[in-house]
This record gives C-alpha cells, structure tokens and sequence, in this order.
C-alpha cells in the first residue's frame, strides 16, 4: 500500500524545455507525496530566448510525460517578480495554499504535509530554503543537464537532445513547424551576430540604459519595437547611454526621439519624480544590461493626453491605459520595472 511521506510535494521551475533532470524530479515527488503541485515559473510573458514557450505549452510537456499520474500532478503559473523577492515568496505561498486548501486534511492531522523539491546542485536551487515552513527534498540533478544549451540546440540547429523526454521530443517537432519557432530562431541570429561585434574584447561588456515610464491620467505611454529584439513588442520608451551623456539628459533625448511626444524637455525633466536602477544579469539576451528607469508624471491636462508619434527605433508610439497592460506584449522586464516604479 502507498504511503506517502507527505501529502504535497512543490517543484517550482521554469522548464524551458522540460527535461530529463526535471522528470526525476517530479518521478522523484509522486514517489513520495500523494500529490505533486508543479509551479511554472515565467509564466504570461512573451516568447523570448530564455522564455520561449507559453504556460500552456509547458504544461503539455509534463501532462505528456505523465499521462498516468492524471489529478496526482497539479500543474499552476507563477509570474515572476524579480525586483521582489517578498512578494514572489508570497505569491508561491497563497498559489500552494490556493490547492491545498482545497483537499481536507486527513483525520488526525491538523494540516496537510507540505514539502518543497528541487535540485540540490543547481544554480537556481536557493529557493529551496526560502520556504521555511516546508521540509526540504534535494534531488541530485540527473548528468547535468541544464536548460540553455537545450535551447540553444533547439533554436539554432533546429534538433533535440537525448536528454530531453520522448513526449517532448515529439511535441517540439511539431512546433518547429509554427511560426513562433521561426520568431525565436531569428533572434537566435540576431542576438549571435550581435555579440560577435565584441567577441574580441577581453571581458563581456556591460551596457547601460535608460527607459522612461511616462504616466498621466492614468495612461502609460508605450512604443512598438521597430527591430529585433523583440520586433512588435511594446516597450517603454528608452535606449543606450552616449558616451558624453548624463542619464537624465539620456532619457530625455530618448523620449523625444522615440515619442515625438508634444511636451518641452525642460517640462519632462521637471516632471521626473522617481528614479531606479533595474539590474537582473538576465533581463536582456543582447548581454549584460543595467538600465535606469525614471518616472515622470504628467499632470492632467483638460486638452487631454500630449500627442506622440513614433520615431527612431519606435515602429509606433501610443497611450495606454493602466488597466490594459498585457505582461505577454511587454518587453524584457518592462512590465516588472512599470509595477515596481508606479506600485
């Protein structure tokens, strides 16, 4: 008779692809829970290089790989907030809370057995001990594997990996056929041939940018990507410092430049009330990138919302209200740095 060390074991990851270290992981947890509640990470963002597939499609990845596991694997999203710690443990918390509470704990007991399951040699293994109230379950990660260079194969050699599970496999044949594999695989060539412009340099370069988030009666005003990276996406207005350049005097020339936005520089800089450094090593797949985000606050105007026009690096440029952003449309972090910088 199955008699589980715990009623609920979490596996939190980003599984891009899903892969042979992830399915001993979760064989690992159905061996050992009654229930496996799987957390997938990412989720609701565009299709980046590092995020190339939707909730949905890694969702179908293990339901693939464990067709016979039916209501014991509970599959849920988990947004990212990488400039709050705080505030992803608590989103991890209530989403587990969410299921659990939904089960009866058995008689006798006066809560369910909760534990937290990962690799215990892994880069991303920290989180393991950011749940306290969760006994720990280390599982060692199979070979090695590891993500990147999963997709990295994928994506640019158009094959897979042995150590990627059959199921899988199949489902990524197909989907080299769709379009968003095309999509990606194009930044895939633009991202390498521009980090072949300094290959050379003896240390990685770090760039540094500006981006302005620019608010007024409730509406953000946003561009759509003229190039790649990131073609069609809408992103704050923003770009690379000049050499000469102070931030502020960079973020207003950016501004301009992309927006065409009818209000005098002097006016923008004096409505610039908050500034914050964003520096996640992984925000931009172009390489290192700390960018420096202002906001400026436009004052309600009974002629309504300034007029702007695209420019420059901005297919177009548009108002939007607060309440309509799309987190799977937005850039980079740009919807992350838009809710630390408003609140």
């Amino acid at each position: 008779m199955f008699k589980p060390d715990f009623d609920f074991l979490v596996f939190i990851g980003r599984f891009q692809p899903f892969h042979a270290g992830h399915q001993a992981v979760v064989e690992t947890a159905l061996q050992r829970a009654e229930r496996v509640i799987v957390l997938i990470g990412s989720s609701y963002q565009p299709r980046t290089l590092r995020n190339p597939w939707t909730f949905a499609e890694r969702e179908a990845f293990i339901r693939a790989t464990f067709p016979e596991a039916g209501e014991r694997l509970m599959l849920a999203p988990l947004l990212d907030d990488t400039y709050n710690e705080q505030g992803w443990i608590t989103r991890v918390q209530q989403t587990v809370h969410g299921i659990t509470c939904r089960f009866p704990p058995k008689v006798g007991s006066a809560a369910p057995r909760v534990g937290l399951i990962g690799h215990s040699k892994d880069h991303s293994s920290y989180y393991l001990s950011m749940f306290p109230q969760w006994q720990s379950v280390a599982v060692e990660n199979v070979r090695g594997v590891s993500s990147t260079p999963l997709r990295e194969q994928y994506f640019q050699h158009g094959t897979t990996h042995s150590e990627i599970p059959p199921a899988v496999q199949t489902w990524l044949e197909n989907f080299r056929g769709s379009d968003a594999f095309q999509h990606i695989a194009s930044e895939w060539e633009f991202v390498n041939q521009y980090r072949k412009g300094w290959e050379a340099a003896p240390y990685a370069p770090t760039f540094v940018t500006v981006d302005a988030v620019v608010v007024q009666a409730g509406h953000i005003l946003l561009i759509e990507r003229k190039a790649r990276p990131g073609k069609g996406q809408w992103a704050l207005p923003g770009g690379f410092l000049d050499p000469h350049e102070k931030l502020r005097d960079a973020v207003i020339r950016e501004l301009r430049e992309e927006t065409r936005i009818k209000v005098p520089a002097p006016v923008l800089a004096g409505s610039i009330v908050k500034e914050q450094v964003f520096d996640d090593p992984y925000r931009s797949a172009r390489g290192r990138t700390i960018t420096h985000a202002f906001l400026i606050e436009l004052k309600p105007d009974a002629h309504g919302l300034p007029k702007v026009k695209g420019g420059d690096d901005a297919q177009h440029a548009f108002w939007m209200p607060l309440g309509d952003l799309d987190p799977e449309r937005l850039f980079e972090d740009h919807f992350q740095i838009i809710k630390t910088m408003i609140g």
